[in-house]
């Protein structure tokens, strides 16, 4: 995204402001259409891996739609946000032209805009709570591409804004794993004084947004600008660190620490327990997308390669299957597959990303379940056999349950299969602390007020308690945390 360093005057953003108004005094805002924000072409994307589809809303864009807002007095949309941004105010500074005072408001409660800009399910929170679509069954307002817009604005302006941090106070806090729920958590705690120190496994910080998010969604230098930013404000990381492993938790209260945050994610695979499952070519969607994202692999010659194949079967319905089957596209597969039990209807991934999946050439066999899987004299997967199904009544997740139908089972021709049907939480921290209660799914039990566990000083968030999140609730939890762990320690201090 290119910006003119004119836009950053302000006399140039009284020009936009005045022409802008001048405009839309002969317009009703209702009647505006929500902004379209462009795309790179299907035939173009599918063949670039690190190439952005979404491309960004321009400046004009940007103000236009953000002329849209209505101004309610009962802001519904930020009851939406799990971060609560101030929806409105960050807004209004997009439509007068002071972009920079948007993004620093975004920036008051969330740790990655950028990000969230990018990968959040608006359609699904803030925006479903907007006044357009709650009052007037209208398109709501481009709540995420605006805030898209603004912490990009920033990037690119080379003028950025540190959030204010409050003077150090020599608490010593612990964060195990550095997704998304950790990152809003370091941020939060940061600013409130604490010396906070982030621990990742992996060699690369970013927990599921380098390792589970293709480029083609969300490139690393985005997350690595936010990284930047949190590492201005204080935060400090230490990549290759097992806690648990590396160091023991007692290890690090030895070592001056008070608090902790545990949200090591839910890297465990699931897979479907049926025959053939372990024949080469099937794997999950984890390892996949790690391989790929995180490792290289879609480049030559690397030391950790993945296996590519030309009829490419991905199995669920949610983001990450997305994420799996374009990625394939993206590696030279012939027929991309989307397998799914149910109809397109109850599919959980983002109509976003649906809708890009289609374009790009996937196919979606809806109503189909596998059954089994064959293998060639090589151990290696060529076919799996499916049946169709129905959908009975609802289930407890809400969606109409698949049922079989009897007779109507076939083959369909694959030489790699991606296991895309959910994750189980990372088993380790659990594990290795005696007094931490979890639940029969291996998940973390919390106050769900608090995030506080069962050993006070530990709090937890993100898939670790809710057994797999979207980015914005895990970094919702992490606000959360921070917020109850700063009244707990100071509580502590003050007895």
């Amino acid at each position: 995204m290119s910006l003119s360093p004119e836009y950053l005057k302000e006399e140039r953003a009284q020009l936009w402001r005045t022409e802008l108004r001048a405009k839309l005094k002969t317009k009703d805002r209702i009647v505006i259409p929500r902004v379209h924000m462009p795309e790179l072409a299907a035939e173009i994307r599918v063949m670039h891996q690190d190439r952005e589809v979404n491309m960004g809303l321009t400046h004009e864009q940007a103000v236009l739609e953000a002329s849209r807002c209505m101004d309610c007095v009962n802001p519904t949309c930020i009851e939406g946000c799990p971060v609560n941004i101030n929806i409105p105010k960050f807004i209004k500074f997009i439509e007068q032209g002071e972009v920079l005072n948007a993004a620093s408001t975004l920036k008051e409660t969330n740790a990655l805009p950028a990000v969230c800009g990018r990968v959040c399910p608006q359609e699904k929170q803030c925006e479903a709570r907007c006044f357009y679509v709650d009052k007037l069954d209208k398109p709501s307002i481009a709540i995420g591409h605006l805030e898209r817009f603004a912490a990009d604005f920033e990037r690119s302006s080379g003028v950025f804004n540190i959030p204010e941090v409050a003077k150090p106070n020599g608490i010593k806090i612990a964060t195990v794993g550095s997704g998304p729920a950790a990152l809003a958590f370091a941020g939060d705690m940061v600013k409130y004084g604490y010396d906070v120190t982030v621990f990742e496994a992996l060699h690369e910080i970013g927990g599921v947004l380098k390792y589970g998010i293709p480029e083609f969604r969300l490139p690393n230098a985005i997350v690595d600008f936010e990284l930047e930013n949190l590492r201005k404000m204080g935060v400090k990381f230490e990549t290759n660190f097992i806690v648990g492993r590396t160091s023991s938790f007692d290890d690090l209260k030895e070592e001056g620490y008070q608090g902790f945050f545990v949200a090591s994610g839910a890297g465990l695979p699931r897979f479907m327990d049926i025959p053939g499952e372990n024949y080469n070519g099937i794997l999950s969607s984890n390892e996949y997308l790690t391989r790929v994202n995180l490792m290289g692999a879609a480049q030559e010659n690397k030391d950790t390669p993945v296996l590519k194949g030309k009829n490419v079967a991905v199995i669920g319905g949610g983001n990450t299957a997305m994420d799996s089957v374009r990625t394939a596209l993206r590696l030279g597969a012939d027929r991309a597959m989307i397998i799914y039990r149910r109809s397109e209807a109850e599919m959980p991934a983002r109509i976003e990303e649906v809708k890009h999946a289609k374009e790009e050439g996937v196919e979606f066999l809806m109503l189909c379940n596998p059954l089994s899987y064959e293998a060639d004299q090589k151990g290696r997967v060529n076919k799996m056999q499916l049946n169709r199904m129905g959908l009975g009544e609802p289930d407890a997740s809400g969606r109409r349950r698949p049922m079989p139908i009897e007779g109507s089972e076939f083959k369909l021709d694959v030489d790699l299969v991606i296991v895309a049907v959910g994750v189980s939480p990372n088993p380790l921290v659990p594990s290795c602390l005696e007094d931490l209660k979890i639940t029969k799914w291996g998940t973390i039990i919390v106050d769900e007020l608090n995030m506080q566990s069962s050993i006070p000083e530990i709090f937890a968030g993100g898939d670790i308690v809710r057994g797999g999140a979207t980015v914005i609730l895990a970094m919702g939890d992490g606000r959360r945390a921070a917020e109850n762990m700063h009244k707990h320690l100071q509580m502590k201090l003050n007895n």
